[in-house]
Parts: C-alpha cells; structure tokens; sequence
C-alpha cells in the first residue's frame, strides 16, 4: 500500500478534486476503496503538491525519439517532411537495436513528464524482413517499457507497406506480445491484446488514406475482429485532404467509412481540416479523436477544432506525436499549447477540460477504463507536481495553474501501478545518461 499525504489538492478526475490535507491511498496497482484501511501503509510525502492521473499520451511514434530536429523537417510541408525522414530511417536501418535505444529515449521522456502510458503508432518497417525481425522490433519496444515502467500501447502500423505484409506481421506481434481476448474488468469492458497486468496492449492501424491503400486498411481491421483490437489511423491534416482528393476525388472520412473505419474500435489522430458535416458524422459512428497540436501546430499542418469535436460528444485524446513534427514528447506542454490555440478555431477550452483530455480521453480511445482518473478500483497511476516554487506563486486555482504557469513543468514523482517509478524528479530504473549513451552509440547523435 502507498498512500499519499499533504497535498495541495488532489484531482480525481476533469469535474472531481479532493482540497488540501486530503489523502490518497493505492492498493498495490489499483486506488484503494473509500474508508480502507491504511494500516502498514508506506507514506509518500506530496506536501506542496498537486495530485492528478498519469498522463496518456494517445499518439506517438516512439522511433522519431532518434530524428529530432533534423535538417529539411521544421515548417515545411508534409509532401516534403515525409521523404526527408523517409531517408533518414533509410540511412540508419531500421532494426530492433535502433527501436530500442529510441523506446528507451522516448519513454523515459514520457514518465519524466508525467506521461504513464503510451501509445506508440510505430508505422516504419524493413520492408520485405523476415517475420522474425518485425516481431524483434515490437518485443524491443516492448521490452524497453517494462525495463522503465511505463505502460505501454503498441500499434502496429503500416505506411506504404504490402498490405498482406502488414497483416501477416499484425499477427504475428499479437501472437508474441499480447494474445489475449477481450475481458470485462471491475471498472468496464477492455479490448483485446491488453496483458492480465494491464501494462501492455497490442493495436493496429494503417497511417492513414494518404499513405495506404484499401487493402491495408481490409486486412488490418480483419486482424482486429478476430482479436478483439482496438483500431487507430491518422486523418484530415491538410495534405492528407488533398492526397485523398486528388488521389481518389473524395475526402479521407469518406474513404474511412467505406473502408470500415469509421466504428466505436477506431480512434482518429489529427482532424484538423473536417466540416461540421464530418463531425456529425464522427459523432454518430462512435469514433474517439486524438488531437497533436504540438505537431500540427509548428508544421502548419492545422489546428483541430476540438471544442466541436467536444460538444458534437466525440471523447477526444491528446497526444505529443513523434520526434519528426514535435521535437519533445512532453504532453503536458502539449496540453498547454492546445488550450492556448483553442480559441483560434472555436471556443477557448479551460484547463481542466484539457487535463481531461490527456487523461479520460485518451483512455477512452484505447478502450481502458481503468485509466485516466483516480476513481475507486482505477489503476494506481499518477503523477506529483511541485506547486509550490516561484512559478506558481500567486495562483488562484492550482489545477489551472499546472497548465498556465511553468511551461515544461516536470512531475516530481510519478506511479505507474502502484510502483514510484520517477521520485525526485529521476527515473528509478534507469539512468539518462546511459539511455543518451546507448542513443549515441547507435545513429551518432
């Protein structure tokens, strides 16, 4: 048990906080019930501090952890972004070594910002591998998360890829990591390919109309129907309206309905150029969005118009993602950025709204429940954030001031499933030098 003492305030959930002096109490991965008993309970002193859910970054793709900043990537357009990074996976060989030491960068980035769990879109391949070294490179990923603790969403993606290719590799990862049907747990339903211990779970989903044919995404979907796979794709940044319209003379969500992709499985990164027609559409197809302003934004690839996608009652995530668009992986500056662009495409969205989003709405893209709050039985994640330095000094309201004071605010401690695995602002489990190390060694940066 660890239960937690003297904090500032405790955020439950986007509506719910507890005030100051309150207490929380984990049973070992899950919050404790109301009224338990605290006895032999291990303290955590959060005094100062504010209490929320961990972080679910719902879009990344963790292998762009190792193609920062690179030349020809910053503000230009995507027709042109895309073959750039497309040579540099090129030139540094895309393997299970160099998915690793990105995963490793990556996700230690995450829990040091208050990020939990992650959902990594990993969509670039070696093209015509052996099946054995498709399923290397997943494991890798895999294993990096559970050597730092973070929870983990794997997506096997596919850009440009053989569709029968892609299929094929689908399975075989879902055999290998995570081949589990879906279960109804105490908080709801969860999908398929999530482990019993709830730290990983296996997706699919084609980059998007702009990059795969219809066969892909056929195929995909069928390997999520026969296990149970929640779905996830990427639509409606300006090129890719424009690709599907020249390509096809139609726009992305009409190809994504008639393709099968638009369903409650499925979870859309992006949107940014849809029409309140389209959005109704969303609506009724049960669909849950994902918004990256921390990508769109600095590319000029558009601003989603999530106060819309809101109100029309689609649940809508947050996510950072990857290392080509958004050079950092720092959701909560993310969170920021997309209360504060808000207003450019609607009505201004409050800080909690957005704390809900990159909490219960990006866990309800993946299908899991049990996290994004800290409810009764939800699973024991969460983050600390110091309040009590100059930066917040003078702030009304604490939950708000996580967003609008201290940009690149850090968590002082962070659990995942009941276990401190950042205390102190430092990884528990690992050391930043030697990931930085491990990166140098591998593509020279």
């Amino acid at each position: 048990m660890l239960r937690l003492t003297g904090a500032r305030a405790i955020l439950i959930d986007e509506s719910t906080e507890l005030p100051e002096g309150s207490e929380l109490l984990l049973d070992g991965a899950a919050v404790a019930p109301d009224g338990a008993d605290t006895t032999g309970a291990t303290e955590l002193d959060v005094r100062g501090g504010i209490v929320t859910p961990g972080l679910i970054n719902a879009h990344h793709h963790l292998l762009q952890s190792a193609f920062r900043t690179l030349p020809g990537t910053r503000g230009v357009p995507m027709a042109q972004w895309l073959p750039t990074m497309a040579a540099a996976y090129a030139e540094a060989g895309i393997d299970a070594s160099l998915a690793a030491v990105a995963a490793r960068v990556g996700l230690a980035e995450s829990l040091l910002s208050g990020v939990t769990t992650v959902a990594d879109h990993h969509l670039n391949w070696p093209h015509g591998a052996p099946l054995a070294d498709q399923v290397a490179i997943a494991e890798a990923v895999r294993d990096a998360a559970a050597e730092l603790g973070a929870r983990l969403v794997f997506v096997r993606g596919a850009a440009r890829d053989d569709p029968e290719e892609a299929a094929a590799s689908a399975e075989a990862i879902v055999a290998a990591l995570a081949p589990h049907p879906p279960s109804l747990e105490a908080t709801g339903p969860r999908p398929g390919g999530v482990s019993p211990d709830g730290m990983l779970q296996v997706a699919v989903g084609p980059a998007g109309v702009h990059s795969d044919p219809e066969a892909t995404f056929r195929l995909l979907g069928e390997v999520a129907a026969r296990h149970g796979l929640r779905r996830r794709t990427q639509a409606n940044e300006q090129v890719d309206t424009a690709i599907a319209l020249e390509r096809y003379g139609r726009r992305p969500l009409d190809l994504l309905e008639e393709w099968g992709w638009l369903a409650p499985d499925v979870t859309i990164a992006h949107l940014c150029d849809v029409t309140e027609a389209e959005i109704a559409r969303l609506a009724a197809a049960g669909v849950t969005a994902t918004h990256a302003p921390g990508c769109d934004v600095p590319m000029g690839w558009g601003v989603a118009p999530v106060a819309r996608l809101r109100e029309a009652g689609i649940p809508v995530g947050l996510g950072t993602s990857g290392g080509g668009s958004n050079d950092a992986g720092h959701l909560l500056a993310d969170a920021r950025l997309a209360m504060q662009v808000s207003a450019l495409v609607g009505t201004p969205l409050p800080a909690r709204a957005v704390l809900g989003m990159a909490t219960a709405g990006s866990a309800a893209g993946l299908g899991r429940p049990e996290l994004g709050h800290l409810r009764p039985g939800a699973a024991a994640d969460l983050c600390v954030w110091d309040a009590s330095g100059v930066a917040d000094a003078g702030v009304a309201d604490p939950i708000a001031g996580l967003l609008w004071a201290a940009p690149g605010r850090r968590p002082r401690h962070v659990v995942v499933a009941g276990r401190v695995v950042v205390r102190d602002y430092a990884l528990v489990d690992a050391e930043e030098t030697e990931l930085v190390a491990r990166m140098r060694e591998r593509v020279g940066r």
